[in-house]
């Protein structure tokens, strides 16, 4: 990962921190984070340590590295609850499992990335797992697909001249005007299938979940083994994710 520009004020500069630190489970060495945000170490600790001080990041001493902290989960959790979408996703999101056979996922757009906000499990030892707060590229998605083609006109066109075109799996698209062929097919027809662009050996389709003034809030998303399924057999479940996306986007709190 690049350095970027650091920002120039110290609230800027602090959630920069928080957000580097956040964004592994695994945690990252105060080196890794000062270059990721462009500061120096010494600001970059002094910031971890008040971070740490609120709970929103932990220092493991033994390992030398920075991990998010209990009262950052907190803070997902609660934001999760404001949005219902446990409470409310859940039940609708298993019946689609139940239907397919397959895990169901669910995620919405956050920069040039899209963010899983939901997800159950499929009935099959061997399948796709994904944890909420987990990022993924929009080139290399069913879900990206169809958060970028479900937009609004110059988000879309935004997303579709600075999207990262990083090659992810064995069919990831790296070319700009063959992602753009392909949102456009997605708009005409209403999903978007992936075949091991974003990682090997796994397969996709994804609707979008709609606003009532007609831009996108969220995709839904079948994913299963390609060893198991055919693209054809996942373009068959295209109707049971547009039933259960029209029911959530009734339910969800779309603002």
């Amino acid at each position: 990962m690049e350095s970027r520009t650091p920002p120039t004020d110290v609230v800027g500069r602090a959630v920069a921190v928080l957000l580097e630190i956040g964004a592994t489970a695994e945690g990252v060495t105060l080196t890794e984070v000062a270059r990721r945000v462009g500061l120096p170490a010494s600001t970059t600790h002094r910031l971890a340590n008040r971070l740490a001080d609120e709970g929103l990041v932990q220092f493991d001493a033994a390992r030398k590295r920075y991990l998010p902290g209990l009262r950052l989960f907190e803070l997902g959790q609660r934001a999760a609850r404001g949005l219902d979408f446990a409470g409310t996703a859940e039940p609708v999101m298993r019946k689609v499992t139940a239907a397919t056979g397959e895990a169901t996922l669910m995620s919405v757009l956050d920069g040039n990335e899209h963010v899983y906000v939901h997800y159950v499990d499929g009935p099959e030892p061997v399948g796709v797992r994904s944890e909420p707060g987990a990022r993924g590229p929009l080139h290399a998605t069913s879900m990206g697909k169809v958060l970028i083609a479900f937009s609004p006109d110059a988000e879309r066109e935004r997303l579709l001249a600075e999207v990262d075109l990083v090659r992810h799996g064995p069919n990831s698209v790296t070319d700009r005007e063959v992602l753009r062929n392909q949102v456009e097919t997605v708009r005409a027809q209403g999903y978007a299938l992936v075949d091991e662009e974003h990682h090997a050996g796994l397969r996709a389709v994804a609707v979008p979940i709609m606003r009532p003034g007609g831009s996108v809030f969220a995709a839904l998303s079948t994913a299963a083994p390609a060893f198991r399924r055919s693209l054809a057999d996942l373009e068959a479940m295209v109707p049971t994710l547009r039933t259960a996306a029209a029911e959530l986007a009734v339910r969800l709190p779309a603002s």
